[in-house]
């Protein structure tokens, strides 16, 4: 299980008498009248610096005795009501140690306080020299300070899971978590692993998972009594060498994260459960190695499903949605109000998207256009693809119910989740999210590295509705 990065390193409580400097923004408009505003010292500095407020940019201004006077903070011609969700995260990096506090429109605003934290994360656990930013930032009285901490610690745990490598991080470490969650909160879990997945009916999770020495298993955490049913179902393949339709060297380098969509479920379980929803939740995760040895699945195989339907095999790389087709089954059984799936499940998805938008796959209209308002609101957007039925006809077998991969190049992320949808008859409303989990180049307040997409976004929805 990997080492907690704890947000709070990073924030100074708004009873604090440290002193701190104050961050400025500055946009196009009014840089003219910032200037002149200011003593002719300091003027003739950020003149001769050549700086000007371009979206992003910072410039830290000397006070009469050669210190940090302040910082100017630049949001090109942004609208200084209407900015970026996370442009203040980009502040942590770019500026000394020290203690800040914001000034003007972002002042009192908990998405500028959630920007600067996921702006502060830095993964250092195998660094001998650790790179730790050491900014910290004071809050507002009127600051949120429970919700950003429950937010921010649960990213941070998502983002250590995905970035751990697979070593270190496997179908126990996995339990391990969950685990963990369910003793802070007093929710249940069980395990079922091995050969008992057969026993108890999982025969696509284990059939994945078996070609490895770390056994394959079902996680089930449940907690609340009351209020509607929300299940959330993560893919956790811990690696993925692609099984006997092996990857190349080159496309396994990331495969540490194929459990991100795990990641992202655990990251929204733990800020359901920190903010007390009044809902019951239910978080089911499928934790497994796609390996390489004499017993692993191979394709042509047959396989049986937990509902009964039988999924011919086209290319074992395409392991992941077999993991989680027999958990929906599982959680389907239940009747949920909301069934939720996370999963790093197609390129196609980034081909089609790139890897910042993740399709959100829905069957309920008004769910899913607030769930895209949400995300746009947080900074952790989505976009809509459909269940496109028509395209069924590409997971037609014949030899058996279906087949789990289309043997075309096309709508390769829309018949993965119509492949998931068949395991879903029940649930009141559905979704699927075919996130990447990843941040490959950094941005303001998503540095390099692992990210739990989606789950700040269904979270504004649950936090909002329930």
């Amino acid at each position: 299980m990997p080492n907690y990065t704890d947000p709070s390193e990073f924030i100074i409580e708004s009873n604090s008498r440290k002193k701190t400097i104050p961050i400025e923004l500055v946009s196009n408009n009014d840089f003219e009248k910032i200037l002149s505003s200011r003593s002719p010292a300091q003027k003739n500095w950020i003149t001769a610096t050549g700086w000007k407020p371009n979206s992003g940019e910072c410039l830290i201004v000397p006070d009469e005795n050669g210190a940090v006077g302040y910082v100017l903070f630049g949001i090109g011609d942004e609208n200084p009501d209407r900015l970026p969700p996370l442009i203040i995260g980009s502040c942590p990096e770019k500026l000394p140690a020290g203690n800040y506090h914001l000034e003007g429109q972002l002042a009192e605003s908990d998405m500028a306080v959630l920007a600067w934290l996921f702006g502060s994360y830095r993964y250092t656990d195998y660094k001998t020299e650790k790179n730790n930013l050491n900014c910290r930032l004071k809050l507002s009285k009127s600051n949120d300070v429970e919700t950003i901490n429950t937010i921010a610690r649960n990213v941070f745990l998502g983002r250590d899971l995905i970035n751990t490598p697979a070593n270190d991080c496997g179908p126990q470490e996995l339990e391990d978590c969950i685990r963990v969650l369910a003793r802070r909160s007093g929710a249940q879990v069980k395990s079922i692993a091995g050969e008992a997945l057969l026993k108890n009916n999982f025969p696509m999770i284990h059939a994945v998972g078996r070609a490895s020495d770390r056994a394959p298993r079902l996680i089930d955490l449940t907690w609340g009594k009351s209020g509607p049913m929300i299940t959330l179902v993560g893919k956790g393949v811990c690696f993925d060498t692609g099984g006997l339709n092996i990857k190349p060297g080159a496309s396994m380098l990331l495969m540490k994260k194929d459990m991100g969509g795990a990641a992202a479920a655990i990251a929204l379980a733990g800020m359901i459960i920190e903010a007390n929803l009044n809902v019951r939740l239910r978080l089911l995760v499928s934790a497994a190695d796609n390996n390489i040895s004499g017993n692993a699945f191979r394709p042509g195989d047959i396989l049986k499903s937990r509902n009964g339907m039988t999924v011919e095999i086209r290319n074992t790389d395409a392991e992941g949605r077999l993991v989680l087709a027999d958990a929906l089954a599982l959680a389907d059984e239940q009747t949920p109000d909301y069934l939720i799936s996370f999963a790093t499940l197609t390129g196609a998805a980034r081909v089609a998207l790139g890897p910042d938008l993740p399709p959100l796959f829905a069957d309920d209209d008004e769910f899913a256009e607030r769930i895209l308002q949400h995300g746009q609101d947080v900074g952790d957007t989505v976009w809509r693809m459909p269940f496109w039925h028509a395209y069924d006809q590409y997971l037609e077998s014949q030899i058996a119910d279906v087949q789990h991969l289309s043997d075309g190049p096309f709508a390769g992320s829309v018949t993965a989740a119509l492949f998931l949808k068949k395991f879903v008859k029940n649930a009141i409303k559905f979704a699927h999210f075919d996130i990447y989990a990843w941040v490959p180049k950094a941005k303001p307040g998503q540095p390099f590295g692992g990210e739990v997409q989606a789950s700040r976004a269904l979270f504004e929805y649950f936090r909002s509705t329930y």
